[in-house]
C-alpha cells in the first residue's frame, strides 16, 4: 500500500475556508480555527435571514398599504377584505409598490374593491 501524504488537500481546503472569511476580523480571517468557527456560524445566519428576509419584506408590504389604505379611509383588514371579494388578483408586493409609485392606480383599486363589496 502507497503512502498517502495529505499536505496538499489540506491546504487547498484551509485556503478555501480562509477565502471564505475574508472581511472578518482579527484572527477570524487568519488563522484556520476562529476561521472555521465564524464561517459556520456566518452560514448560519445566511441560511435562517434568507429566510426572514421575505417575511420582513411581507412585514413592510402591509404597513405601506395600510398606510395608503389609510389615506382613502379604510383600513388594511377591509381594504384586503374587500379585494378578495372582489377578486381583485393583485398581491400584497404589487398594491405596496402601486401605494408608493402610483396613487391614481391604487386609488382606482381601493374605489374598485369597495364598490364590488357594497352591492
Amino acid at each position: 500500500m502507497p503512502r498517502v501524504k495529505r499536505g496538499v488537500p489540506a491546504h487547498k481546503k484551509h485556503k478555501k475556508l480562509l477565502q471564505m472569511a475574508e472581511g472578518h476580523r482579527g484572527t477570524r480571517k487568519r488563522l484556520f480555527r476562529p476561521a472555521h468557527e465564524s464561517v459556520m456560524r456566518s452560514m448560519a445566519y445566511m441560511y435562517r435571514d434568507r429566510r426572514n428576509r421575505k417575511r420582513d419584506m411581507r412585514r413592510l408590504w402591509i404597513t405601506r398599504i395600510n398606510a395608503a389604505a389609510r389615506m382613502h379611509g379604510v383600513s388594511y383588514s377591509v381594504l384586503m377584505h374587500a379585494i378578495h371579494e372582489a377578486n381583485i388578483e393583485v398581491d400584497r408586493k404589487i398594491l405596496a409598490e402601486m401605494a408608493v409609485n402610483d396613487e391614481a392606480a391604487f386609488s382606482a383599486l381601493v374605489k374598485e374593491a369597495l364598490a364590488a363589496v357594497a352591492k
